[in-house]
């Protein structure tokens, strides 16, 4: 989810300009199946407070491929209040967890939410930055990861991703159109953003330009690249550019 500071959420603008017709949007937000139990009231809870999770038709999108794939070991970056990570718990029962996420606040309410839809023995959390806790992490280990964090750290945290998703593994990005802005000239942005947009680009260029890579883009949300790892390569060289 995105990042927050301690005591308030930071809302995405983002999630308020679609990517494709809004009467789509709302349709997809609306027609489709919602949550039952205890996830569709965190789900409902958290849109009711405006904290930002993922909107309902990523959630569903997510539910699908999750299930489609039954992963044995997910890691999420970006934990939020734990409804995505409880989402893929959900959908995949004999998967195993981990979830990073830098605010204590964030750390605090999700494990709070785990506990209360009995996932705790079956989700672990992380606190801390994920540039240093992934390099940390097993090689290899990890089937399934999404990545829903700070946006102009997709790119700096992507050769970790690499390192510790195993081979004919996938890895979901959330929130890489920007509102569709992605498409504007850097210097038609404003100056507060320009990492970002800088960033998101040079990630998005990467992971559709390289051989040892598949990816598909969907318009769902603010847009999700979803990138499966063909065969082995050490991406670190990129951060030599950042």
């Amino acid at each position: 989810m995105a990042d927050s500071n301690e005591g308030e959420f930071m809302l995405n603008e983002m999630m308020h300009r679609p990517v494709v017709k809004p009467e789509l949007v709302e349709y997809m937000r609306t027609s489709q199946r919602r949550f039952p139990g205890g996830l569709g009231e965190l789900e409902n809870t958290a849109n009711e407070l405006g904290i930002p999770i993922i909107p309902h038709e990523t959630a569903v999108f997510l539910d699908f491929i999750v299930g489609l794939f039954q992963p044995k070991n997910i890691l999420e970056i970006g934990t939020a209040v734990g409804f995505s990570a409880s989402l893929m718990a959900t959908a995949s029962p004999q998967a195993k967890v981990t979830t990073i996420d830098r605010y204590e606040l964030m750390y605090s309410r999700a494990k709070a939410n785990f506990e209360k839809l009995g996932l705790a023995d079956r989700i672990t959390q992380l606190e801390g930055d994920a540039a240093d806790i992934l390099p940390t992490l097993e090689q290899g280990k990890y089937d399934f990861l999404f990545m829903d964090s700070a946006k102009a750290k997709y790119i700096e945290f992507f050769p970790y991703c690499m390192d510790v998703l195993e081979v004919g593994g996938v890895l979901v990005v959330d929130d890489i159109f920007q509102g569709g802005t992605i498409l504007e000239d850097v210097m038609d942005r404003p100056r507060r953003v320009r990492k970002i947009h800088r960033r998101l680009n040079m990630f998005l260029d990467l992971v559709q330009s390289d051989p040892t890579l598949k990816s598909t883009l969907l318009p769902l949300g603010d847009g999700i690249i979803m990138i499966q790892k063909m065969e082995e390569k050490d991406f670190k060289y990129i951060l030599e550019d950042l």
